[in-house]
Parts: C-alpha cells; sequence; structure tokens
C-alpha cells in the first residue's frame, strides 16, 4: 500500500494507493477500508506500507493497523515506536487521527 500525496508508478505486484499527502491526513473512511484490508490480508501474505521517508504516514498506518489489531488506541503510538521506529508518526494531528482512528465507523 501505498500512502503518497499523488498516485504512484505501475507496479508488477498488487499494490493499493491511498491519497495522504506528506505531513497532511487521509481520508479516515478509506484509510480505515485500506488498512483493515492490509491487516486481513497480512494473515497469510506479505503486505508492504509505504510512504515517502518511512516515518510519518507509514508509523500512523501501523498504528492504525496495531488499533484494528487490539492494541488501545492510546497505545497504539509508543507500541509503533518501540516495534517499528523510534520516531514515527511525526505530527500532533497524526497522533490524534490515531487516536481517533478506534472510533471511525468500519466500513
Amino acid at each position: 500500500m501505498y500512502l503518497l500525496g499523488k498516485q504512484p508508478p505501475a507496479t508488477a505486484w498488487d499494490a493499493r494507493w491511498l491519497r495522504w499527502p506528506d505531513f497532511w491526513l487521509p481520508d479516515r473512511q478509506e484509510a480505515r477500508s485500506l488498512l483493515e484490508e492490509a491487516l486481513t490480508r497480512a494473515a497469510n501474505e506479505r503486505v508492504e506500507i509505504a510512504c515517502g521517508g518511512g516515518y510519518g504516514r507509514t508509523g500512523t498506518a501501523l498504528a492504525c493497523m496495531a488499533v484494528l489489531d487490539g492494541v488501545p488506541a492510546d497505545e497504539a503510538v509508543a507500541f509503533v515506536r518501540r516495534h517499528y521506529r523510534r520516531r514515527a508518526v511525526e505530527t500532533p494531528w497524526q497522533r490524534r487521527f490515531v487516536r481517533r482512528f478506534r472510533d471511525a465507523q468500519a466500513t
């Protein structure tokens, strides 16, 4: 899954794109739908979550996936920083997005 502000180039593998400009936030429902799909697929196949630098958007997406997998929303950023990268989830609004992600209605 690509987390970019513009559509990525075509790939030889099955890929999804979530419009997510750097330092901003994606549409909550679209993000939830694609991250639920990524979590489901990760049980049986390799799933890659990628943005430009691998910190803000990727960290935020991983924290949201942790919430979907049962990590309490108020602990998800710390969980990702412990298990992925210490500086993951860069901005206050990205942290808020994770905290509120649990409450977003499922699609």
